[in-house]
């Protein structure tokens, strides 16, 4: 069974996003993305082993306690992986609004460098970033230069965790060809 990862964008959203986020002054950064950070998506990160960590507990008592290794289990987490977490926070929060942009979860430090120190390609989120404000652009090129690319603003992956604390599957991610751009618009899709 296939599921779409990629949040929706309707020409009634656009104006939203660019109305809240500065840095969405191109198409690069609407919807289901990566930031670029100098770097080009390698195809064969376009299939990928991929684990979804339920985080929606954790997201959801207090705004400011950030996502951490003490939250989940990385023993599953292998060289190469896809590693996406489930927040909810979409469901609560309209895409494009002030509140989705400048106040979703965030991964801690620790968590982000125990990901890369495990080799893997990707980290997904289901919200505008790993962090908020000035920190999202220095932690998505600090991952970067380390051969990790961050996708902000997946959705469904409720659908391949049904209830479940982690979930694994495969993980399809099709970055649109731009050149120059700061972000790539993106299609990721689950197979399960």
């Amino acid at each position: 069974m296939l599921i779409d990862l990629s949040i929706l964008v309707t020409k009634d959203m656009v104006g939203g996003v660019f109305d809240h986020e500065r840095k969405s002054v191109v198409f690069g950064h609407l919807g289901t993305h990566f930031d670029v950070m100098d770097k080009e998506f390698p195809l064969s990160f376009v299939k990928r082993r991929g684990i979804i960590f339920n985080v929606k507990d954790i997201a959801n008592q207090d705004a400011d306690e950030e996502i951490d290794v003490r939250h989940i289990d990385l023993s599953n987490v292998e060289p190469n992986a896809f590693v996406a977490f489930y927040s909810g926070f979409g469901e609560t929060h309209a895409y494009g609004t002030k509140e989705y942009s400048e106040n979703h979860p965030q991964l801690s430090d620790r968590l982000i460098d125990a990901l890369l120190k495990r080799k893997i390609s990707i980290i997904g989120v289901d919200f505008a970033g790993i962090k908020r404000g000035e920190k999202h652009t220095a932690r998505d090129q600090y991952c970067a230069d380390r051969g990790v690319f961050i996708v902000e603003n997946l959705c469904n992956l409720d659908k391949i965790l049904q209830g479940k604390r982690s979930a694994t599957c495969t993980i399809y991610t099709f970055p649109v060809k731009f050149a120059g751009w700061t972000g790539l618009p993106c299609r990721v899709v689950a197979e399960i």
